[in-house]
């Protein structure tokens, strides 16, 4: 996975993600949208086949990255637990 900036101030980041589609960044949006300091976590795809998805992550006083980084490690912790899951039910 490769992220591309785009945009990077400190309460505003866009940036794309090199070969993901709208599995990733739906869980991203969802997990981003928990978080209070969040005001917009959207992401957009022109083409699925031929472009790559463009995410766009403000918040109200806090670091941009800093919220997306939080995110992708509560996703880290939910994907671990989902596969201890299905690994103990095997």
């Amino acid at each position: 996975m490769e992220i591309g900036f785009l945009k990077d101030e400190k309460d505003k980041v866009e940036f794309t993600i090199k070969g993901e589609d709208h599995t990733l960044c739906n869980f991203l949006r969802k997990e981003l949208w928990s978080d209070s300091d969040v005001d917009i976590a959207a992401y957009s795809i022109d083409h699925p086949l031929v472009s790559n998805p463009v995410m766009l992550v403000e918040t109200k006083k806090s670091d941009a990255k800093k919220a997306v980084l939080k995110a992708a490690g509560e996703l880290r912790k939910t994907i671990s637990e989902l596969k201890k899951s299905v690994n103990s039910s095997l």
